[in-house]
C-alpha cells in the first residue's frame, strides 16, 4: 500500500524514471504533472505529501491548500520558487540539491570569462561571415596577473578560484558569511563588494537570489567597475539590473558580459541584450551535464521522499522548521 503521492509539479526532463525508482523505494507513488501557476498546483496536486518542483510557484496559498504536504524538493540549488517563510510557519520542509553541479557551473563560469576576455564570438562570427581580421577583437589584454573578483565564496566559486590559479590570476572575493582565515587558506583575499568591483578585471557572480540580492549589480555598482572589466553571471538573472547593464555595455563603461541567466527566462525577443557584440548569452545551461542531471533528479527525489517518510535530511534549507516537526535521524 502506498504511503502517499509525491507529485512532480513541472519538468523539462525526457524521463522521470530516476525519481520513480527513488520514491518507490520508500513506498510512495510518483505522479507527474505540468503545472505553471499556483492554481494549477492546487488543482492538480491536492493530496500531495510532497512536491518535486522545477519552476512552478510554491506560494503560501499553494501550501495552505495542500493539507497533507510535508516537503517540497527543489530541482536545483536555489529555492526562490518557494515561499520559505510560509513553509517554515506551516511546518513544511524545503529541500534543495546543493552539490550536484559544482564542476559544471564553475567550468561554465570560467568558459564565459575566457570567451569574453578573448572575444571569441566576435572573432568567430566575423570569420563565419567571410572576413579574416584579428583587429576586430582589439583590445585584448593578457590574462596573467589580472584580478578575478568572486561575489560569493561558497562551493562553486571556490572551484572557480582553484581553476584561476592555472591562469595566474589574483583572486579576491566578497562574502560576509566567510571568515578571512578560511579564504586566505585558499589563497583568496576577502574584500568589500565596492573594493572588489573597483579593482577586478573579471567579476563572477555566485550568490543566491533573495530580496537583499535582487539587483545587487545595479547602475551605481556598475559605475564602480573598470571600463575594461568583464561581468559573468551563472547564478540568477535578477542579481543584475539588465537595463543598467545594457547602458554600461553600450556606453563603453563595461567591456563585456557573459550571462547564463537573465532576469526573465527565456530572454525576451525584444531584450536590448540581443545583438550586442560584447555579450555572450547561454540558455541557463551552466548546471548541465548528463552526470549532473542524473545526480539532480536522483538526489532531489531521494531526499524529499526521506523527509516525507519522517526522516531528517541535511538538504533541508529552512532549518528552523525542525522546531515545529519531529524527524527521525538517519541511522
Amino acid at each position: 500500500m502506498s504511503q502517499g503521492k509525491i507529485y512532480v509539479t513541472d519538468y523539462e526532463y525526457a524521463t522521470l524514471e530516476p525519481e520513480r525508482i527513488e520514491v518507490e523505494k520508500l513506498g510512495f507513488e510518483l505522479v507527474p504533472k505540468q503545472c505553471r501557476t499556483e492554481e494549477d498546483v492546487i488543482r492538480e496536486c491536492g493530496d500531495a505529501v510532497a512536491l518535486l518542483d522545477q519552476y512552478a510557484p510554491i506560494t503560501r496559498k499553494v501550501m495552505e491548500s495542500l493539507p497533507n504536504l510535508k516537503a517540497v524538493g527543489r530541482y536545483g540549488v536555489g529555492v526562490n520558487t518557494v515561499d520559505l517563510d510560509a513553509a517554515t510557519e506551516l511546518g513544511i520542509c524545503v529541500l534543495n540539491v546543493p552539490d550536484y553541479c559544482q564542476d559544471e557551473v564553475s567550468n561554465h563560469a570560467f568558459a564565459l570569462l575566457l570567451a569574453c576576455s578573448r572575444k571569441l564570438t566576435v572573432l568567430s562570427d566575423q570569420v563565419q561571415s567571410g572576413e579574416w581580421d584579428y583587429k576586430i577583437g582589439k583590445p585584448i589584454f593578457r590574462l596573467r596577473g589580472q584580478t578575478l573578483g568572486l561575489v560569493g565564496f561558497g562551493r562553486i566559486p571556490r572551484m572557480v578560484a582553484e581553476k584561476a590559479k592555472a591562469f595566474s590570476l589574483r583572486v579576491v572575493a566578497y562574502d560576509p558569511y566567510v571568515l578571512e582565515a578560511d579564504a586566505a587558506a585558499l589563497g583568496v583575499e576577502l574584500v568589500s563588494i565596492d573594493a572588489l568591483l573597483e579593482t577586478s578585471d573579471l567579476v563572477s557572480l555566485h550568490v543566491p537570489l533573495t530580496k537583499d540580492t535582487q539587483h545587487l549589480i545595479n547602475e551605481e555598482r556598475l559605475a564602480k567597475m573598470k571600463p575594461t572589466a568583464i561581468l559573468v553571471n551563472t547564478s540568477r538573472g535578477p542579481l543584475v539590473d539588465e537595463l543598467a547593464l545594457c547602458r554600461a555595455l553600450k556606453d563603453g563603461k563595461l567591456a563585456g558580459a557573459g550571462l547564463d541567466v537573465t532576469e526573465n527566462e527565456p530572454l525576451e525577443k525584444e531584450s536590448e541584450l540581443r545583438g550586442l557584440p560584447n555579450v555572450i548569452i547561454t540558455p541557463h545551461v551552466a548546471w548541465y551535464s548528463e552526470e549532473a542531471e542524473l545526480d539532480l533528479k536522483t538526489k532531489n527525489a531521494r531526499n524529499t521522499a526521506e523527509v516525507a517518510a519522517g526522516i531528517d535530511n541535511p538538504a533541508i534549507v529552512n532549518r528552523a522548521v525542525r522546531e515545529k516537526i519531529h524527524l527521525q535521524t538517519q541511522g
